[in-house]
């Protein structure tokens, strides 16, 4: 009996795929006029569409006139509406195209679903009306992202703290670097609030509090070493960022000697962002193989979904000293059922000024054993050569990053982990 289920699943499974095969197919023949006018239209020059009618409830306008003109369009599969069910996270490639410079792939990100959209809407109208519908831009006038009036001169830590993973305990330092490198203005470049136009600020305020993932490719931008998708700008409630490449996950069974070379980018990631010039910790607080992606040039790797970056002012830290402030906090390692889960205290990362989250969420969600995605086991680096496994000190060093055993373990192996992969990735280059 047990011998016919392999072949009793694989036929329902072929025709599970038939079904949705066929029922694509009939979808497509109720909609051939809608199908027709979707590649005829640029929906992307519609107001209501990019719901720039919702601005100053929106997230900048200074892609407005490149969206207006029709410089930005769906590419092929972008422009079917009935394909945007399976499209949960709204986020969508385009062409960009300038006169000159010919054209290029961008990404243009909702920045969140349409029920999260709708639920800020309804957020904005409550707390304006106490009534779920009303008139948005109206509404906005009456929130707290307008009472931040021209009357104040700067975005201080105790109007703003807690309203995203940015800013979950912010310092001046750092929201004067928020508002200094605001894109969405014209006049950017000053730290002051009042510099900054009733609407302008508005749009920066609700981004802050919505999905902050904008700022942080601004505050931290990738023309200066961040490992981050370069902002481009803004229209409505669609922001266009740079297309970095392929996913990481696409690489999950490439060739051993580009893994390896992946794995040590991962972990120089996660050093850079815990260890800077600038004393500012980026904690990673959702790490899968979704939200890095690779160049197809240079083979770099990206980090292209920054929604859940917590930032932590270790100068700030350093100077309020609060309790244990110079003890190092390990990252506790925890079982868990779910895809891609982490084990993290927020008001840890923001008080200790030494951590190792970063080095324990690669480890653990992208490159050990324990890193499961997509109904897979192994991490990045499953797999390992015959003669690495042998060795065993590849393994060694994985499991400690992840799971330590020692005090402090952590710290050591991914110090060890990212000078062993240099040196697995230089041997594989000068083998070519």
């Amino acid at each position: 009996m047990l011998r016919f289920l392999p072949l009793k699943l694989g036929r329902l499974y072929r025709c599970l795929k038939l079904l949705l095969v066929v029922g694509l197919f009939v979808v497509l023949l109720m909609n051939t006029h809608n199908l027709f006018a979707s590649f005829q239209k640029n929906e992307l020059t519609d107001r209501r569409f990019i719901n720039l009618n919702k601005c100053p409830a929106c997230f900048g306008t200074s892609w407005c006139r490149k969206f207006i003109n029709g410089q930005v369009s769906f590419e092929t599969w972008g422009r079917l509406r009935f394909l945007d069910v399976f499209n949960v996270k709204n986020v969508y490639f385009a062409q960009y195209g300038e006169p000159r410079d010919g054209t290029r792939r961008v990404v243009l990100k909702r920045l969140g679903s349409n029920q999260e959209l709708a639920e800020i809407d309804q957020k904005i109208c409550k707390r304006a009306t106490g009534r779920p519908r009303c008139d948005l831009i109206q509404a906005m006038y009456k929130t707290e992202f307008a009472r931040i009036n021209g009357d104040v001169r700067l975005l201080t830590p105790e109007v703003v703290e807690g309203w995203s993973d940015l800013v979950h305990c912010p310092s001046q330092r750092l929201l004067d670097r928020v508002v200094r490198r605001y894109a969405e203005t014209k006049d950017s470049g000053s730290f002051l609030l009042k510099n900054l136009k009733d609407t302008e600020r508005m749009q920066l305020l609700m981004t802050l509090a919505f999905n902050p993932e904008p700022l942080v490719l601004q505050s931290f931008p990738s023309d200066e070493g961040w490992p981050f998708a370069k902002y481009l700008g803004a229209c409505g409630r669609v922001v266009a960022v740079n297309y970095v490449g392929e996913e990481l996950w696409s690489f999950y069974n490439a060739p051993w000697e580009k893994r390896v070379d992946l794995a040590r980018q991962l972990m120089d990631i996660a050093e850079q962002l815990t260890n800077n010039d600038f004393d500012f910790a980026l904690y990673l607080l959702d790490v899968s193989f979704d939200n890095f992606a690779v160049g197809p040039r240079d083979g770099k790797v990206i980090v292209v979904d920054a929604e859940n970056v917590l930032v932590a002012d270790k100068r700030l830290i350093k100077q309020n000293k609060p309790e244990n402030y110079d003890v190092w906090y390990e990252s506790r390692f925890e079982e868990c059922d779910r895809e891609a889960c982490l084990s993290f205290s927020k008001d840890a990362l923001c008080s200790r000024v030494t951590v190792d989250h970063n080095y324990y969420a690669i480890c653990q969600n992208l490159l050990s054993r324990y890193a499961t995605w997509r109904g897979t086991t192994g991490g990045l680096l499953h797999d390992l050569p015959a003669h690495i496994a042998k060795e065993g000190q590849l393994d060694a060093l994985l499991d400690e990053c992840t799971k330590p055993k020692k005090r402090y373990g952590r710290f050591q192996a991914a110090k060890e982990l990212r000078e062993y992969l240099t040196q697995l990735a230089a041997a594989s280059a000068s083998a070519r």
